[in-house]
């Protein structure tokens, strides 16, 4: 293996109460209703201005509903980054398995998120992540999931062969752009998306815990065991 892509949220952060709270907020604020937790969270894994498009039952994208998550997400972000107390919880497992992989020669460490550049900047700093990854692939690079776009900009950064490159993913949307750029695509079951999504839209395995993933991928066992 060469290049492991890893989606940000619902598969290494567990942002769901933080990206509700900018979309309820972000709807009220716009005048419109807000459909509901389980509607909001269908759509994390779109790109921002897709997403919101879809939350609102919109044919196109609304400049005044992704200027103003913005404006509410970049805020909580930055007062993240300096109390620790606001930032959404790491899912178990998440910063010791990165560290092991980046241990591994060889290996490279991909980003593919619908947030955009500034946003995911911003959310790398408050896991001291900066750094951590090969290549970034955000909304300003690509457009959004399941086109294949963002993996094959990744690919293309790090020189990494499709059938040596992996996707992981909690979303129908990262294992549907897995397949479309040929790569081998693995759901989460802690997600936002429910496993039996992720098997319907191609996954080619979907992980317990981000402990099992060495084994999926057969690198060298991994030194810890994240709980359920």
């Amino acid at each position: 293996m060469d290049l492991i892509i890893f989606d940000l949220d619902g598969t290494l952060i567990d942002s769901s109460a933080t990206l509700l709270v900018a979309q309820t907020e972000t709807f009220r604020r716009c005048g419109r209703r807000h459909p509901g937790p389980e509607a909001g969270l269908e759509v994390i894994g779109l790109s921002l201005d897709v997403a919101l498009a879809r939350l609102a039952g919109l044919g196109q994208p609304d400049d005044l509903l992704t200027r103003t998550y913005r404006e509410i997400i970049g805020d909580m972000h930055r007062r993240a980054l300096s109390d620790p107390l606001l930032r959404a919880p790491l899912f178990p497992g998440a910063p010791e398995l990165l560290a092991e992989i980046r241990r591994q020669t060889g290996l490279k460490l991909g980003i593919a998120t619908g947030k955009s550049r500034k946003g995911t900047e911003l959310v790398l700093a408050q896991y001291g992540w900066a750094g951590m990854f090969d290549t970034i692939q955000t909304a300003d690079d690509a457009p959004s999931k399941p086109h294949p776009g963002m993996a094959l900009r990744a690919m293309a950064e790090t020189g990494a062969s499709p059938e040596r490159t992996v996707m992981v993913g909690d979303s129908s949307y990262d294992m549907g752009m897995a397949v479309a750029a040929g790569i081998t695509p693995i759901g989460v079951s802690w997600g936002f998306q429910p496993p039996a999504a992720l098997v319907a839209s191609g996954a080619r395995y979907v992980l317990a815990h981000l402990g099992d993933l060495p084994a999926a991928l057969k690198l060298p066992a991994s030194p810890f065991r994240p709980g359920p």
